[in-house]
């Protein structure tokens, strides 16, 4: 259960996966309540012309300082966007993925050589984690939480009543620009690790997983948190143990994907009781003469 994770590469796996459950637990819980999973991920689709472009301009030193200017860029103009009210959010945010997205695959197309270096970025390369890796990501998870630590009460305001945060002095379009980088500096953390595409997966299900044991946001938090740890553990030792001891091939960073999915769908049944047991119970019809009396 342990003696895997002595090789180098498969605990500096395990360390990036807990680094992201820290960041990814909370984060999780603004995009569940927001209900910004399609923003989520549109985010994780449109980081992809800066990972190319900054793969293209330095390697893949240079894949993390593109994909946070396209992923900054991504959140100020969809900001922008749904400020004005020209199109609806959802609108917004398809027009927005489109386009980011179709400049990346236009960019990888010119380069003959794509397949093999900017693919792994789709889908993860999580076992190639080096200790660079490891403290930019601890660096941008510190920002990460530094900034849910800051903009919390106000985000939280912001998400159940955004009429009166905003009667009370809160700017709108700056606390979902905020929201939007914070979301934003998540997948950026997690681009090489989990890849573009299944980054979407560390952003919803563990809130939606926790959200069937509680509604405190703190408590959801916490086990959203403990979620990933547990599915990132799980599913780089049966990645571990399919490839080394039966010969079959299974990628470390779907496996945790279908661990985190799986936990949810063992936990809908106890969603549905707890619905059930809240529900208040049809009030008893009394006779006429209880009526009367």
């Amino acid at each position: 259960m342990i003696e895997p994770f002595t090789v180098p590469f498969l605990g500096r796996a395990l360390a990036e996966l807990a680094l992201l459950a820290l960041v990814c637990g909370p984060v999780s819980v603004f995009v569940f309540v927001r209900r910004l999973s399609f923003v989520s991920d549109a985010l994780t689709h449109t980081v992809f012309p800066g990972v190319v472009i900054g793969f293209l301009a330095g390697g893949v030193e240079g894949i993390v300082a593109g994909a946070l200017v396209a992923g900054v860029v991504t959140a100020v103009v969809l900001t922008l966007l749904t400020r004005g009210g020209a199109l609806s959010d959802d609108a917004s945010t398809a027009v927005v993925l489109t386009a980011m997205f179709s400049v990346g695959v236009v960019l990888v197309s010119r380069r003959s050589s794509y397949t093999a270096d900017l693919t792994s970025f789709l889908f993860g390369r999580i076992l190639t984690v080096t200790p660079r890796q490891l403290a930019e990501t601890a660096v941008l998870a510190a920002v990460i939480l530094g900034l849910l630590l800051l903009g919390a009460r106000a985000l939280i305001f912001r998400a159940f009543d955004p009429a009166g945060a905003a009667a009370a002095g809160y700017r709108i379009a700056g606390l979902d620009l905020w929201l939007n980088l914070v979301v934003a500096l998540v997948v950026v953390a997690a681009v090489r690790a989990v890849g573009t595409i299944l980054v979407v997966a560390l952003l919803i299900v563990p809130a939606a997983a926790a959200r069937m044991l509680t509604v405190r946001l703190t408590v959801m938090a916490a086990l959203g948190t403990g979620l990933i740890l547990l599915a990132g553990y799980g599913g780089l030792l049966a990645s571990w143990t399919a490839s080394v001891e039966h010969g079959i091939s299974l990628t470390s960073a779907s496996a945790v994907v279908l661990l985190l999915v799986l936990a949810y769908l063992l936990l809908l049944p106890l969603g549905a009781l707890r619905r059930r047991r809240r529900r208040p119970a049809p009030a008893r019809r009394g006779s006429p003469h209880e009526l009367v009396g």
